[in-house]
């Protein structure tokens, strides 16, 4: 598998774990597990169990590993030299994934910036133009309230008027 790729791949995990809700539920359900599995009574027994053997162990494996220095001084140099080698590479190429991935994310970054202020300027022009309508609308009800109140008054006064003339004699 292309160790970009691969990469890529632990960083979106890692950013869907760390960085969505869900992914946070997720992140504190497994913490949550692993806990509960970390204290789980076998468990403790089988690391206390583990450390007395390897304190019995240690001065055992120190009395071998000194010994095998004293065989063999050289290949301790040899596997420093092979070790230091790789680790040069794994070193470089983490690199070059590292700086290809932080390239892909900031490319992502870009279009996704691009897209919400395309997007933002969509919504501003829609909302002008109900903003706009909503403005036309309050105003042709204010007109025909006008009117009506107008006309109303009228018919108003007009009752009143026709009330105040003094009635024709029978």
């Amino acid at each position: 598998m292309n160790p970009r790729i691969l990469a890529l791949a632990v960083g979106v995990a890692i950013g869907y774990v760390l960085g969505t809700r869900d992914g946070r539920a997720r992140y504190d359900q497994m913490k949550a597990k692993v806990t509960e599995l970390w204290e789980d009574p076998r468990v403790v027994r089988a690391r206390k169990d583990v450390e007395a053997y390897a304190r019995q162990q240690a001065p055992v494996i120190r009395e071998r590993a000194e010994a095998a220095a004293k065989a063999a001084p050289g290949v301790a140099k040899d596997v420093a030299g092979k070790v230091a080698e790789t680790a040069k590479d794994v070193s470089a190429k983490a690199t070059t994934a590292a700086k290809d991935v932080a390239g892909q994310v900031a490319e992502t970054a870009k279009d996704v910036s691009a897209k919400a202020a395309a997007t933002a300027k969509d919504v501003r022009a829609q909302a002008t133009k109900v903003a706009g309508d909503l403005r036309e609308r309050g105003e042709e009800l204010v007109d025909s309230a006008v009117e009506s109140a107008g006309k109303a008054r009228e018919a108003a006064l007009d009752t009143i008027d026709d009330e105040d003339d003094p009635k024709p004699a029978s």
